[in-house]
């Protein structure tokens, strides 16, 4: 190889890919942190002095450290919309291998929930409110205003990014984004780890004697209070099964009212808001192992 075609090799090399890093300082002016994603759409690793987090961290990370790399290195946590960043030399050679453009959603103030499959497309558009929608490769993104902790696999196939986290950019997407909605925020809630434990028995009212409970207009009016709650969840229906069951067992779970055509109205309310048996069962027995009932 000549000395002219060493010199092109190397001005070649030293140029970082322009579609991508342009791409990202229009996205960087728009006010969206952004950083190069190699390829498997994945962040580029830590330098040797960040690797295994030995320099602490960023300061804007989980556990904040005191991180000032000029690499693109800590993943989410370096995106930037600072041009001289984007721009720089440290970042360069990422930007000559870099496959694609991401973005930190938290650090605009936005949410994407990705669904990764028609079902979950589906269903998002039964049950979200409607917002800006960017198609991906295998399903959507659906974009609302207004930030969250992140949480992966709330649903089969769904993903929240958001805070301390990043998405691929695929396009600016069609619609009008709209606020984050509290649907959205209960799917990252976890109620506590389930618990299934043999059959319990539940013991009788402390001190003897009939128990209120079993007046059937008392025990009626609380059922069918329960039942309408649920009914009326307009959001975060997760959250609201949860606590409505968690109400029913502390105000009737411990004198022996309850039958099983109670239970079956409850868990009836629920899935008629597109709750799963099995969410049933389990929010039911955690709501139980909650009280010690």
């Amino acid at each position: 190889m000549t000395s002219d075609c060493k010199a092109r090799r190397r001005a070649d090399e030293a140029q970082p890919d322009e579609n991508h890093l342009r791409t990202a300082l229009n996205l960087a002016a728009a006010g969206l942190p952004v950083l190069p994603l190699r390829v498997g759409k994945v962040p580029f690793g830590n330098c040797r002095a960040c690797k295994e987090s030995a320099c602490g961290g960023r300061p804007n990370m989980k556990n904040a450290g005191p991180c000032e790399c000029a690499s693109v290195c800590h993943a989410w946590a370096a995106a930037t919309t600072d041009p001289r960043v984007l721009t720089s030399p440290a970042w360069a050679s990422a930007w000559r291998k870099a496959a694609a453009v991401a973005y930190h959603p938290g650090g605009a103030g936005l949410t994407v929930v990705d669904l990764d499959d028609e079902a979950a497309v589906a269903w998002a558009r039964e049950t979200l409110p409607a917002t800006r929608t960017v198609p991906t490769t295998r399903g959507e993104h659906w974009i609302y205003r207004g930030a969250m902790q992140s949480a992966n696999a709330v649903r089969p196939s769904v993903d929240i990014k958001s805070l301390m986290s990043y998405a691929r950019w695929l396009g600016p997407g069609a619609g009008t984004m709209t606020e984050l909605p509290d649907i959205v925020r209960a799917l990252a809630v976890k109620e506590p780890a389930t618990v299934r434990p043999a059959a319990v028995t539940v013991p009788a009212l402390a001190g003897g004697g009939e128990c209120r409970h079993r007046t059937p207009a008392y025990l009626e009016r609380g059922i069918a209070m329960a039942e309408q709650r649920i009914t009326e969840a307009s959001s975060a229906v997760h959250a609201t099964v949860y606590r409505t069951f968690l109400a029913v067992l502390s105000a009737h779970g411990r004198c022996g009212c309850l039958t099983d055509a109670h239970v079956t109205r409850l868990f009836a309310a629920a899935q008629a808001k597109g709750e799963s048996p099995r969410h049933c069962t389990d929010a039911w027995t955690n709501a139980r192992t909650a009280l010690g009932v």
